[in-house]
């Protein structure tokens, strides 16, 4: 089983930088392909970004060419670099873990982190 634990959000002005890390325990990290997700107050859960075990990343219209996913097999982790924050961006982000592709269905992901805060204010 793995375990996956979030850090790193908290309060940032808006046009600002946040490094978001995910840190994979109890299992085979480096054959995960791992997806960041975030959920906004009332609405669903929507994908932000992923990274398969190879490398390949993928990522939402909505953060392309501001967010970075990568992951660092050796620390069994993976990171989303936030750069030029919105107050849109303000949403508890997840990280998640499965076999294989990288998808932008959350439901197709078995494990999941507990959340880490993001506020972007104006």
């Amino acid at each position: 089983q793995v375990q996956l634990v979030e850090s790193g959000g908290r309060l940032v002005q808006a046009g600002g930088s946040l490094r978001l890390s995910c840190a994979a325990s109890g299992g085979t990290f480096s054959s995960l392909a791992m997806g960041w997700f975030r959920q906004a107050p009332g609405k669903e859960r929507e994908f932000v970004a992923g990274i398969s075990w190879t490398k390949i990343t993928n990522y939402a219209d909505s953060v392309k060419g501001r967010f970075t996913v990568s992951r660092d097999n050796a620390k069994n982790t993976v990171y989303l670099q936030m750069d030029s924050l919105k107050p849109e961006d303000t949403a508890v982000y997840y990280c998640a873990g499965r076999a294989l592709l990288v998808v932008d269905t959350s439901n197709a992901y078995r494990y999941w982190g507990q959340g880490t805060q993001v506020t972007v204010s104006s």
